[in-house]
């Protein structure tokens, strides 16, 4: 599934002392009542890449755009250019320098990717993650995921926030690559428009549905 690599990441650590805030059902509650807050997140991302010793494979900028329920907008500026949306049935990923979309049915393995979090259903987060929570004195939080189930398309994710702003998210995937997404511009509960989740299809462009996921 390489082309939804972007979507599954589809990521500052708090340099300060770090306390544990309670246990796994509180974490849940704490990062759920955060995210609920958010009706819609907009902001602009710098993306790094590093393969398991370290090194830099890639560096992307773009924009992310997500709404509940179930909308999510992800675009990847050139020269790596690519955009991905749902309307939360389907996963639609354009890639402009090969002509061609590629339609992946929003399934239980996608629905649990860090992308969705933004955008989806994020009560019971207990019943998919292993929850940790870190409190720093300077208002910042993090909160570390593991998921249940063990085809997760990725190993751990971390979430950090400041002042209650989501702020930074990192990846680590099966790969054992390691993606750092650093947000900035970042406006909350802003009005979006549903037009921003549906792809404009060139002319020419190839579209593939459901194709094999491996």
């Amino acid at each position: 599934m390489q082309q939804l690599k972007a979507f599954v990441f589809v990521l500052m650590l708090v340099a300060a002392s770090v306390v544990q805030a309670g246990n796994q059902e509180q974490a849940a509650r704490e990062l759920s009542g955060l995210l609920s807050d958010y009706s819609t997140y907009q902001a602009s991302f710098t993306q790094f890449v590093t393969d398991g010793r370290g090194d830099r494979v890639q560096q992307t900028e773009g924009k992310i755009k997500a709404k509940r329920p179930g909308r999510f907008y992800w675009h990847t500026d050139p020269p790596m250019e690519q955009v991905i949306v749902t309307r939360g049935d389907e996963v639609e990923v354009y890639d402009p320098d090969l002509l061609q979309v590629t339609v992946y049915p929003m399934d239980e393995q996608l629905s649990s990717t860090p992308a969705l979090l933004l955008s989806g259903e994020v009560v019971d987060l207990e019943k998919s993650f292993h929850i940790t929570h870190e409190k720093s004195e300077d208002n910042g939080e993090r909160f570390i995921l593991e998921p249940v189930d063990q085809d997760a398309l990725f190993l751990e994710l971390i979430m950090e926030f400041q002042d209650g702003v989501l702020r930074e998210m990192r990846l680590h995937d099966s790969l054992d690559q390691h993606s750092r997404l650093r947000f900035r511009d970042i406006e909350l509960n802003e009005s979006i428009d549903d037009s921003v989740f549906e792809l404009d299809i060139p002319e020419g462009v190839d579209v593939i549905r459901n194709p094999e996921q491996g």
